[in-house]
């Protein structure tokens, strides 16, 4: 952002009195989780909640990219978003749910989804990048452009009772293309989900990004993180970077 500040308001300290009580946090920790830029695309069954949790913990501005018009069909899992707003943009009332919890973040919000056109230039606005798409292509183009800017992605990924989160640091982690050069064969963009699973794949990765930002330790670098909510199973792979990837390889 750009008008960073080193001390916190007695505001700030109010309201995050007890997250400053957490180990390796305190107000150095909390003064990095506002002066940062976050970037969420998309915000609905993934990107919302995970939206909600960095307001939560005081990011200092959110930029919320998602293009369409609200559905039924959403409502089960987008807890963003609220029935009066069906027909209209899930950004805005995505923005209006997240200035009410919390007034005192910046907002700011793209009612598109990630392009070739667009690409570069909305993850040159973030420090930090969640991606929440469910389309591959959509995940390929902010992988792209966060290994050629040099910014931390997070993604974050679900099907039916299972999900992953992959932290993601150019030059120092494999990138999404490492692990998946092509668009995996028969992935669809209908796929089954229940709200209560999403959320939970979307605060893990809120986590990962809330450690890398404020500088707390164990994040999980070179790491997949893998949830199955039906045996409830939580496992992490290692993962390593591909010497031949055709985005981050030079790095």
């Amino acid at each position: 952002m750009e008008d960073i500040e080193n001390e916190l308001s007695d505001r700030d300290r109010a309201i995050y009195e007890w997250q400053l009580n957490v180990p390796g946090l305190g107000e150095q920790g909390q003064v990095k989780l506002r002066n940062s830029t976050a970037l969420v695309s998309r915000i609905g069954g993934l990107g919302g909640p995970l939206a909600l949790s960095l307001a939560a913990a005081g990011i200092g501005k959110l930029i919320l990219v998602h293009g369409g018009h609200l559905r039924p069909d959403d409502l089960n899992r987008q807890i963003l978003m609220r029935h009066d707003y069906l027909g209209k943009n899930r950004v805005d009332a995505a923005a209006e749910t997240l200035r009410q919890f919390n007034p005192h973040i910046e907002i700011e919000t793209v009612a598109e989804n990630f392009t070739e056109g667009n690409a570069a230039d909305l993850v040159e606005r973030a420090d930090i990048v969640f991606d929440a798409a469910p389309l591959f292509e959509e995940r390929f183009l902010m992988n792209r452009e966060c290994v050629l800017q040099q910014k931390p992605l997070i993604d974050c990924a679900m099907f039916n009772m299972e999900g992953q989160v992959i932290p993601i640091v150019p030059g120092e982690t494999a990138c999404l293309a490492c692990l998946y050069p092509e668009v995996p064969e028969h992935w669809k963009r209908r796929f089954p989900v229940i709200g209560a699973v999403s959320a939970l794949i979307a605060n893990i990765g809120a986590m990962e990004g809330i450690k890398l930002i404020a500088g707390l330790s164990g994040v999980n670098l070179n790491r997949l993180i893998y949830f199955d909510t039906l045996a409830m199973k939580l496992q992490k792979v290692k993962i390593v970077r591909n010497p031949d990837c055709k985005i981050c390889k030079k790095l």
